[in-house]
């Protein structure tokens, strides 16, 4: 008998084709399991009227039975994370300004999923704008994290990492310009992927150039149900000149009877804290340095490696091209002096910062960019792999906006403590999140989750996605669930 709510995404779904499980039945378990736990945590918002959705599992079902072509996602739910425009469904993006905005389109990358045959049951949580690794709005409130909820659940894909956890749904979607596929990830013990920049197409309705950071990606329990997700996220489109074909197909390119080969003779360069540079709670360190025993036990070489670069000049690079992006998105909401009081201000600092730029400020932090492109690839010549930890802190009170010092260092701005992910994020490198285990006994992150980063090469997303499947077939946390409700 399968546990539905245990089974992941990669397994249910050629169960679901084979007729073996039917899509209603796994849309009522996922349902059940909503209301059951979602009140607690607030993972998933917007959430479409149950009897809908149960009315599309069974039209998924009738499909199949009548012989019809089925995607790779039929019949799966899945929420998708409040920043993406889904047609005839709220999308606030957490702010009281697109407070009723339901958009009369999808996104490219929410059509893909359409397409695909996946069932949208609602939204999944969100802070404002996407701005801080902390999900919290003024709409829908905090999502708080199931392995201790007086604490935070990271962001921005808080939501999805949550409702992932919760076993609320099979799979979940969500971006990342900061972290926010991979922090959230790994203070809820699932995966987070980062893909490769230009993997999945931009969303067309913004600038088609030059604004670089973000991407899409998919999250899961396992690596399987990520693969799932990215081979339909994942690939050209003609809106987004700059998305690239697909090199790999995930889900293929992932299949063995046992994935743990894949991390033997595999060189992996330990950043660490940045030597010093990154401030860390205690205990972050040592967990993650416990979890790369387990490539070592593999047969992988682990060994510290810090980039001779500046670290000062990677965060200036960072936060000029944030600044700019932000002011370019939300500079219009700004102007209009009664708009701008909605907005939080975090949204305020990034703004007034954008607009402050001269487009040689611009170039200034692209070429900054291009230093460190080029520093990687040097790193890359003797490594496979770049790991570090996925947040300085770990989970902290959900009534705090923000860690305000860490290890008696003042933090000077509202993401300074999320410094650890900009390698990857600067980089545009693939990167993915995976469960490092929990806080040691006696430290501020007692049986709290923390994650350790993988950064591969240059459009390497699947060789960093078998490093992940072999260090989950090995590491005996991977699979280990929040409290009971």
């Amino acid at each position: 008998m399968t546990d539905i709510l245990e089974a992941g995404g990669a397994a249910l779904a050629p169960l679901i084709r084979a007729g073996q499980v039917s899509a209603e039945e796994v849309m009522r378990a996922h349902l059940d399991r909503i209301a059951a736990v979602n009140d607690g945590v607030t993972a998933i918002v917007s959430q479409r009227d149950p009897d809908d959705c149960l009315a599309e599992a069974r039209a998924a079902d009738e499909a199949r039975a009548a012989g019809e072509p089925l995607g790779p996602l039929h019949g799966l739910p899945i929420a998708i994370k409040d920043l993406t425009a889904t047609k005839g469904l709220l999308t606030t993006m957490g702010s009281p300004l697109y407070a009723d905005l339901v958009p009369n389109a999808d996104s490219p990358m929410v059509a893909r999923i359409r397409a695909a045959g996946a069932l949208i049951v609602g939204k999944t949580n969100t802070p404002e704008f996407g701005l801080g690794s902390h999900t919290m709005n003024p709409i829908f409130g905090a999502t708080k994290n199931p392995w201790d909820r007086s604490r935070s659940a990271g962001g921005s894909s808080g939501g999805a990492a949550v409702a992932l956890a919760m076993r609320m749904l099979p799979i979940a979607d969500g971006s990342d310009q900061m972290g926010s596929l991979r922090n959230p990830a790994g203070w809820n013990n699932v995966f987070g992927f980062r893909p490769s920049w230009g993997r999945v197409a931009n969303d067309s309705s913004f600038d088609l150039y030059a604004h670089q950071l973000s991407t899409e990606g998919p999250m899961g329990r396992s690596v399987a149900d990520m693969a799932l997700l990215l081979d339909v996220q994942a690939g050209y489109q003609p809106e987004a000149p700059l998305s690239h074909g697909k090199r790999d197909v995930f889900t293929p390119g992932l299949t063995t009877d046992d994935p743990r080969p894949w991390a033997k003779g595999l060189r992996i360069g330990w950043i660490g804290d940045w030597n010093g540079g990154w401030p860390m709670e205690p205990g972050i360190l040592e967990t993650c340095e416990a979890a790369l025993k387990v490539f070592e036990a593999l047969g992988a070489e682990v060994v510290p490696l810090v980039p001779d670069h500046s670290r000062e000049e990677m965060w200036d690079s960072w936060t000029t091209l944030r600044h700019w992006g932000v002011a370019a998105r939300s500079a219009v909401e700004y102007e209009n002096p009664e708009r701008r009081k909605l907005l939080k201000p975090e949204a305020i600092w990034e703004i007034e910062n954008g607009l402050a730029l001269s487009a040689m400020d611009i170039h200034r932090a692209s070429v900054q960019r291009a230093r460190w492109h080029r520093k990687l690839l040097h790193v890359f010549e003797s490594v496979d792999l770049l790991a570090m930890p996925s947040a300085q802190v770990w989970p902290f009170p959900v009534e705090d906006r923000w860690p305000q010092e860490i290890a008696g260092v003042k933090m000077d701005t509202y993401h300074r403590w999320m410094e650890c992910v900009l390698p990857t994020s600067l980089g545009g490198r693939p990167a993915v999140c995976v469960p490092a285990g929990f806080g040691p006994a006696g430290g501020p992150g007692a049986g709290l989750p923390m994650g350790l980063q993988l950064m591969g090469a240059p459009r390497g997303d699947l060789e960093v996605l078998r490093a992940a499947a072999a260090f989950e077939a090995e590491a005996p946390w991977t699979r280990r669930a929040p409290p009971a409700a």
